[in-house]
C-alpha cells in the first residue's frame, strides 16, 4: 500500500529518498493531474509519496543585487507578491494557472514536472538559472539549460531534491514575454516566448531569448543571440533576418491536441521577429 510521508526537517526527507524509491510533492498542482483518477476516488500513486512543501529549507525568497534565490517549494504567490523580484521574473509566472493554483504550484515543481510547454521555463533558460540539488550525500548544482532532458525526463537522481532556484538579475531594458494558448488563463501553452536585453551607446550589449512547446525541450539558441550582439539599434533588418533563420533551424514543433506544427511554428517565428524589431529595435 502507498503511503504519505512528511518529514519535519530537510535531512529527514533526503534520508526517505536515499531508502527509497519515492514521489516527491510541494504544491501538487501537475501530480495531481499526472495521477488524477476517476472523480471521488484518490490519486493512483504507484510509489510512497514524500511531503515537501512546509520544508523551511525550502521556502526563502531572498534577492540581491545580481541574483534571486528562491527555495524550490516557495508557492508562485508568493514570489508574484514580493515587489523586489523584478517584473520580467514575473510575468511568465502570472501565466501560470489561475489564482487558486498559484497558491499552491512551485517554482521548483513546474521546473521538474520538465514539460516542453512549462510557463517559467522560458524565463529560467534565458536568464541563465542555477538549480541546487540536495541528497545525503551533499550538495550538486546544475544549469538550468542541462537539467532537462526531454518531455518529463530531467536529471533530479533519485536520491535527490531539488532545493534552490538561482535566477541572474541583469540590468535589462528591452523585456518581452508571451503565451499563446487556447484561453487567457489556466491554459497550457502552445507556445511561448521569453526574451530580454540591454541596449547601450545605441548598440546592443546583450541580448537572450528562449522558445517554449517548439521542441522535446526549450530552445534558447546560443549562436543567434551571439549574432546580434553589438548591433547598433535602430538597425537594418539582415541582422535579425539572420537570427531569425538560424533559430528556425531548431524549432521543431508537433501536433497534438492542442495546436498543429504548422501554428506553432509560425507564431514562434513571428514572436521572435517582434521581440527583435518593435521590442529591441533591429
Amino acid at each position: 500500500m502507498v503511503s504519505i510521508r512528511r518529514p519535519v526537517r530537510l535531512s529527514e526527507a533526503l534520508y526517505i529518498r536515499q531508502c527509497e524509491d519515492t514521489v516527491l510533492m510541494a504544491g501538487g498542482t501537475d501530480l495531481m493531474v499526472k495521477y488524477r483518477a476517476p472523480a471521488g476516488a484518490r490519486p493512483s500513486f504507484t510509489k510512497d509519496v514524500v511531503l515537501i512543501g512546509h520544508l523551511k529549507e525550502l521556502n526563502y525568497l531572498k534577492v540581491y543585487e545580481d541574483v534571486a534565490r528562491i527555495g524550490a517549494a516557495v508557492p508562485l504567490a508568493r514570489i508574484l507578491e514580493d515587489a523586489s523580484v523584478p517584473a520580467y521574473v514575473k510575468e511568465p509566472l502570472a501565466s501560470i494557472g489561475s489564482p487558486s493554483v498559484r497558491n499552491l504550484a512551485t517554482l521548483g515543481g513546474n521546473i521538474c514536472n520538465s514539460s516542453p510547454a512549462g510557463d517559467s521555463l522560458t524565463m529560467l533558460y534565458a536568464l541563465d538559472a542555477v538549480l541546487t540539488m540536495a541528497s545525503s550525500k551533499g550538495f550538486r548544482e546544475c544549469d538550468m539549460a542541462d537539467f532537462i532532458e526531454g518531455p518529463s525526463k530531467n536529471r533530479l537522481a533519485k536520491d535527490e531534491i531539488l532545493i534552490e532556484v538561482a535566477i541572474p538579475m541583469g540590468a535589462y531594458d528591452r523585456t518581452f514575454y508571451r503565451k499563446s494558448a487556447q484561453r487567457r488563463a489556466n491554459a497550457i501553452s502552445k507556445v511561448s516566448f521569453f526574451g530580454v536585453a540591454s541596449v547601450t551607446g545605441g548598440k546592443v550589449e546583450s541580448i537572450a531569448m528562449a522558445l517554449g512547446a517548439v521542441g522535446p525541450t526549450v530552445i534558447r539558441d546560443r549562436d543567434a543571440e551571439s549574432m546580434l550582439k553589438g548591433i547598433a539599434v535602430p538597425g537594418r533588418r539582415e541582422a535579425s533576418d539572420r537570427a531569425l533563420e538560424h533559430i528556425a533551424g531548431l524549432v521543431e514543433p508537433i501536433d497534438d491536441l492542442r495546436s498543429t506544427k504548422t501554428y506553432r511554428r509560425r507564431v514562434a517565428l513571428e514572436l521572435t521577429r517582434h521581440f527583435l524589431e518593435e521590442v529591441v529595435g533591429l
